[in-house]
This record gives structure tokens, C-alpha cells and sequence, in this order.
């Protein structure tokens, strides 16, 4: 990976991975340090792990953004030995704990054609549940900084958290928000997830860092920007429903492009019909 970790606030620290341009976020504080996802593979967690410790010797607690491989994958090798507490939604934590086959089999099946030896070491790793579950709101004591894990919602999934570090006027959204490609659709709520944006934009000030899922540290224009564009695509999703138009419709007129909008599209109407 060779990836380093760079500050962009108050002794908070984002590495982001080459390969999926996935975002790790430490925090670090007196004594205690927090780091946010644990990328894909044992392989990846472990040059994470010297990643962290060139910037901190201080014993860190694991978030989960959610559920997805390449952001939980690696918390075997971050979090077990020795045990360190993984907080994340009681939805993802319930997949990794009950599913974890399944997880696997995704990841694999999503990783096969483009990335088969990436794929090859999902289909064998091993997945460490979160030993802390959020509902709501949690609030960590991270060596004397406050931060937050809020859940803001159905959006990317119905498992998502965000993290927010007031003193330095950061937050770290997941894959709610997205800088280097569109919004990823498959097992989302694209009805939903213009709600939960909002929700987050509730703990940002005009100056907040906002670190995305993937991608480069954006600004609040830029999430407000791709908030009006996941809007957009509610719209256009009621719309066609209503018309009882073919999801290409939606993906034809999509503010993401056609694929990324046929998705979204076939994800609304199953919300629409109940079926999501």
C-alpha cells in the first residue's frame, strides 16, 4: 500500500488507500487515538497499522462507517490481538456478526473481474464484529477530545455512522459522501439519503473538513453541491415511479450518469413498493 497518513486538522490524520482511494481517518488524543475503518484485507490492515504508529504509540479504539469490505475487512488484524473495542451501527454489526459469509461472497463477486487478487484474499479473510454498537448517538472520549458517532439515517445503507471531531471542525461522512466517483447505489436508499446528508450538514460550520469515503478531504459547498444532486435523483426516482415509467428513464435523465443512476433508480422503486 506505501500509503502515509496526512494531517488536515488539529492532530487529526486521513491515509488514503491507492488501490480504492478508500479514507482512513486517526484521531489522535492524550494518550488514546481513534481510527475510522480498517480497509479491505489483513495485508492492507497491517501496513495500516505501521501507517498509524509512525504518527502515534498510543492504543486505539476501531469505527466502522459501516459494513462494506473496504471499510471494515481489516479489523481482525487492528482489533483482536490485543482486543480493542470496534464501535459501529447495531445493523453493521449484526451483518458482521451473523453474515459474515455472505459479506465475503460480496466482496468477492464485486471484486473478481476488476481486482482478482484483491478478491481472492476477501474470499478468505477473517471478519472481526464490532464489540460496541450505536443506535443513535454515541459520544467517545478519545484522550480528552469529545467525539461524536452520529447515525444519520438511511443513505449509503441503513448502517451508516458519521464521526465528528468538534475541536478540530471535522467530520468524517463514509460513503454518505463521495469525492472520486459518484455515490455507490447497490444496497442503498436513494430516497432517504438526501435526508441524511442534511443531517450531517447540521453538524458542520462554514470552515468544516469534511473527509469522504473515498477521495480527497472536501469542503461543506461540496457536500451541499452533492446533496442537491442526491435530491435531484429522489426526484426524478418519485417521478418516473409515479408515471409508472421504466427505471432507464430515471438513469437517462440521472445527475450521476447513466449506471450509477439505473441503480439508484431500481433501489428507489424497491423502496417505493416496499420491497427494499
Amino acid at each position: 500500500m506505501s500509503a502515509r497518513f496526512v494531517e488536515v486538522a488539529d492532530r487529526v490524520h486521513v491515509l488514503r488507500d491507492p488501490l480504492l482511494h478508500v479514507n482512513v481517518t486517526l484521531v489522535v488524543g492524550d494518550g488514546a487515538a481513534l481510527l475510522v475503518d480498517t480497509l479491505s484485507t489483513a495485508g492492507q490492515a497491517r501496513e495500516l497499522a505501521e501507517a498509524a504508529r509512525l504518527v502515534t504509540p498510543h492504543p486505539w479504539t476501531i469505527v466502522n462507517t459501516h459494513h462494506h469490505f473496504d471499510h471494515c475487512f481489516g479489523n481482525a488484524t487492528l482489533a483482536a490481538d490485543p482486543p480493542r473495542p470496534v464501535y459501529a451501527h447495531e445493523l453493521a454489526a449484526a451483518a458482521l456478526r451473523d453474515r459474515p459469509d455472505r459479506l465475503r461472497r460480496a466482496a468477492y463477486e464485486e471484486m473478481r473481474d476488476e481486482q482478482p487478487a484483491l478478491a481472492v484474499e476477501l474470499a478468505d479473510t477473517v471478519l472481526l464484529a464490532p464489540t460496541h454498537t450505536v443506535h443513535t448517538e454515541t459520544v467517545l472520549d478519545v484522550g480528552g477530545r469529545r467525539v461524536l458517532l452520529r447515525h444519520p439515517g438511511h443513505g449509503h445503507t441503513d448502517a451508516d455512522l458519521v464521526v465528528h471531531v468538534p475541536d478540530a471542525d471535522l467530520l468524517v461522512a463514509g460513503d454518505l459522501v463521495e469525492q472520486s466517483g459518484p455515490p455507490a447505489f447497490e444496497e442503498s436508499y436513494p430516497l432517504q439519503w438526501p435526508d441524511a446528508v442534511a443531517d450531517l450538514l447540521r453538524l458542520t460550520t462554514p470552515t468544516t473538513v469534511v473527509v469522504p469515503g473515498h477521495g480527497e478531504p472536501v469542503d461543506v459547498e461540496f457536500v451541499r453541491a452533492q446533496h442537491a444532486r442526491l435530491a435531484e435523483q429522489a426526484w426524478l426516482i418519485r417521478a418516473a415511479h409515479t408515471a409508472a415509467a421504466p427505471p432507464e428513464r430515471v438513469a437517462a435523465e440521472s445527475p450521476f450518469g447513466a449506471r450509477a443512476g439505473l441503480t439508484a433508480a431500481r433501489r428507489g422503486y424497491a423502496e417505493l413498493d416496499g420491497t427494499a
